[in-house]
């Protein structure tokens, strides 16, 4: 059952900005089996959508999350999993423990020996998955990346939780106005190649440069790796570097929840403003006690219920990719495909004491 959103759905999406790094074209090449069993070209480009197709019955769909244990990512791909029961498909997910940039390359390969329907991934990093992506579209497996997006010809879709633009810009706004716009800041990121952390800090450094933000200064991004207990240690290390840091920007739900145990138990409580992308359950507590006051995030339940019909819709010969095209995902409602194959969920939730306890996830 999907989860309220404060910030409402989209019916209809928009493309991102084109200075979004995290744009990718779409409908990449493939090939498609004949009935004698060769393989025969087929340029993604020039595919036809039937819109009036029916979602094929029996789908397999497989979602690879930057790791496996990423308490955010298995909400996700739970969702669509869940997702690809409502018409009649199957979804698993799979992947690795760590996330490294070559950690998922292995997976890919077994995904394509198994024949699935589609692959669902977020890319570790844009570009060691497109070697294995491109053989599984050359085998008319569909792909699509979410959350974090591959290289711009590796993939059909990137369904993206809201524009990378405003999310990286929005989390400076944020921050500008709590710190009174004055003061050092740092970034606790993920790994240091994940796609959707750079693009969004690439716009957060350029919100910086805005005039009013003249009194702020960025020190330091540092990368915890999305690992707890790593995140945790950043932390520390950058208070010990920089004692009179005003605030940090943590756009990944590991990053934050671990840079919040750390400050709400230190002498830093209530004078380092901390912002960034977090669940609700994970940070409740901290919200609570006033360590944190605000933070960000999409429903990551509808992201991964959005990402099962985008898959199951392609897989379908509903749609190709194509800019312009538009496709049903359930309960969702209609969303329009935006340039280089980006579909959008919509903008994010701000979350604070007064609206957290509305949300479970």
């Amino acid at each position: 059952m999907m989860l309220r959103n404060a910030a409402g759905r989209r019916a209809v999406t928009t493309a991102a900005t084109a200075l979004s790094l995290a744009l990718a074209l779409s409908a990449c090449s493939g090939t498609t089996k004949d009935s004698a069993g060769k393989e025969s070209a087929k340029a993604g480009s020039t595919a036809k959508a039937d819109p009036g197709a029916a979602l094929k019955k029996g789908l397999k769909l497989a979602f690879l999350p930057k790791q496996i244990n990423n308490p955010y990512e298995k909400i996700v791909d739970d969702a669509g999993i869940e997702a690809a029961k409502e018409y009649g498909g199957t979804g698993k997910e799979v992947g690795p423990s760590d996330a490294s940039a070559s950690s998922q390359v292995s997976y890919i390969n077994t995904l394509i020996q198994q024949r699935q329907d589609a692959i669902l991934v977020a890319a570790n990093d844009p570009n060691a998955v497109c070697g294995p992506l491109k053989q599984a579209m050359k085998k008319n497996i569909k792909v699509v990346a979410y959350d974090s997006d591959t290289a711009k010809e590796c993939r059909q879709l990137f369904i993206n939780q809201a524009s990378s633009e405003e999310i990286g810009r929005s989390l400076v706004q944020h921050l500008g106005e709590q710190i009174g716009y004055k003061g050092k800041i740092a970034i606790l990121s993920a790994t240091q190649n994940a796609t959707n952390q750079n693009t969004w800090i690439e716009f957060m450094k350029d919100e910086l440069k805005l005039p009013k933000y003249k009194g702020m200064k960025l020190v330091k991004v540092a990368y915890g790796d999305d690992a707890d207990q790593k995140s945790f240690q950043q932390t520390q290390g950058l208070m010990q570097a920089y004692p009179d840091l005003k605030g940090i920007i943590s756009p990944t739900t590991v990053g934050i929840a671990a840079a919040a145990r750390y400050l709400s138990d230190s002498s830093y409580k209530g004078k380092v403003v901390l912002n960034g992308l977090g669940t609700p359950n994970q940070m409740r507590k901290y919200v609570k006690d006033s360590t944190v006051e605000q933070f960000s995030l999409w429903n990551p339940e509808e992201l991964g219920y959005l990402g099962s019909y985008a898959a199951a819709a392609l897989a379908s010969g509903q749609i190709t990719g194509a800019e312009g095209e538009k496709f049903k995902a359930g309960k969702l409602g209609e969303y329009t495909i935006g340039k280089d194959g980006e579909v959008i969920l919509g903008k994010p939730t701000v979350f604070d004491k007064k609206n957290i306890d509305k949300f479970d996830f």
